[in-house]
C-alpha cells in the first residue's frame, strides 16, 4: 500500500539524470517516430483527410502552459463540449475514468481507438520531450479548463514534469478515479528517482496491453447494448483528450 507524505511546499527541481535519459531516448526513438509519421500520413488520406498532427494547449510543470502534440485521432472540427462535459463528470464523480472511446465515440476516426488505447497517438510528444516541456515519465499534462477545476492540494501533481507514461498510467489508469490519479501523481512527485522511473517504464508495455484489452471489451459491450436506431452524432469543434490523458 502506498503511503503518502505531507504536502509538497516547493516543486522538486528536474534532476540532470532525468533530462539526459529523456534526450537520449528521444534521439534513439526519432527514426521510429519518422517512419510512423509517414505511415500515418498515408493512412489519413483514406481514413480521415486533414492534418496528421493535432496540437492542443496543455498545463504542465508548475502550471506552465505549452502546445502538446499528438497524432490526430478524431474527425476534423470535433466537438469540444462533449469532452468537456465528460471531463467534468470524471472530476466530480468517484467513478473510474473511462474514456469515451469505450462508448464508441462518433468523433474518433476509423482505427483511432486503437491508436489511443495503445498510446501510439502520443508519439509526437517526443517533440515536447526534446523541447523540455515534458519528460518520458511523469503525470499527464491536462487541458486548461480541467486545470481550473483542480483544488490547491490536487495541483501538487504539477510539481513534477509531465510525461508520456507515469505511475498512474501503469496503476490501472482507466480503472481508477480522478482522486486516485491525483494521489498517484503526487506520490510520484514526492518520490522522484531514477529507480522509480525505470520501474514505470518497464511496467508501461503490460499496462498498455491491458488498456487495449479493456477498451476492446468495453467497445464490444457497448455495441451489443446499442439500439440499431441510435443516431450518430457528428461534431463541429476541435478537441482531444481526457482528464490526465
Amino acid at each position: 500500500m502506498i503511503r503518502f507524505t505531507p504536502s509538497i511546499t516547493h516543486p522538486v527541481p528536474v534532476p540532470g539524470w532525468k533530462r539526459f535519459v529523456d534526450v537520449t531516448a528521444c534521439m534513439v526513438a526519432l527514426p521510429v517516430f519518422a517512419l510512423f509519421t509517414l505511415v500515418m500520413t498515408l493512412v489519413m488520406q483514406f481514413a480521415s483527410p486533414g492534418p496528421v498532427f493535432f496540437r492542443q494547449e496543455r498545463v504542465g510543470y508548475r502550471g506552465r502552459r505549452f502546445m502538446c502534440y499528438k497524432f490526430r485521432t478524431m474527425i476534423v472540427d470535433a466537438d469540444s463540449q462533449t469532452h468537456q462535459r465528460h471531463c467534468d463528470g470524471m472530476i466530480l464523480s468517484n467513478a473510474p475514468m473511462t474514456k469515451m472511446d469505450a462508448r464508441r465515440d462518433s468523433r474518433v476516426i476509423p482505427g483511432g481507438w486503437l491508436l489511443r488505447a495503445s498510446g501510439l497517438d502520443e508519439l509526437p510528444q517526443l517533440i515536447n520531450v526534446l523541447q523540455g516541456d515534458m519528460s518520458l515519465v511523469g503525470p499527464r499534462p491536462c487541458v486548461p479548463y480541467e486545470y481550473e477545476k483542480y483544488l490547491p492540494r490536487q495541483r501538487e501533481r504539477f510539481c513534477a514534469m509531465p510525461g508520456l507514461t507515469g505511475l498512474w498510467q501503469v496503476s490501472g489508469k482507466n480503472r481508477t478515479t480522478f482522486e486516485e490519479m491525483v494521489r498517484l501523481d503526487v506520490h510520484y512527485a514526492q518520490n522522484l528517482s531514477w529507480w522509480l522511473d525505470l520501474k514505470i517504464i518497464l511496467m508501461t508495455a503490460p499496462a498498455l496491453v491491458l488498456q487495449i484489452s479493456d477498451t476492446s471489451r468495453a467497445r464490444k459491450s457497448s455495441a451489443e447494448n446499442t439500439p440499431v436506431y441510435a443516431p450518430v452524432i457528428r461534431a463541429t469543434n476541435a478537441s482531444d483528450g481526457l482528464p490526465g490523458s
